[in-house]
């Protein structure tokens, strides 16, 4: 199905049913005026160091350990990765995700 889209007396016809949006610019200048920019940035640092601390510490646990069962084992070193991402995730995604306006 052909559509026509018509801007400004000018007729576009596209094999398709959605007109793309216009190219954004990679980097905007206005964007580091805006609180939610250093809002994001303060929750993904805090985030990052919580997932490092949480899963270096993990690993360094287990590697001191004597007995097998002693530890959180291997699994547990994969369920400390796995649950980190998906709590830090779940917890910064609505600030770092946001997309805002200038």
């Amino acid at each position: 199905m052909l559509k026509e889209v018509r801007e400004e007396g000018k007729t576009h016809h596209h094999g398709k049913d959605y007109v793309n949006p216009p190219p954004a610019s990679l980097f905007d200048m206005a964007g580091l005026k805006l609180w939610s920019f250093y809002r994001a940035l303060i929750a993904e640092f805090i985030a990052t160091l919580l997932f490092l601390y949480l899963t270096v510490a993990t690993v360094i646990g287990h590697s001191k350990q004597k007995d097998p069962c002693d530890g959180v084992g291997l699994l547990g070193i994969a369920w400390a990765f796995g649950g980190m991402i998906f709590i830090l995730v779940y917890c910064t995604a609505g600030i770092s995700g946001k997309k805002t306006k200038p």
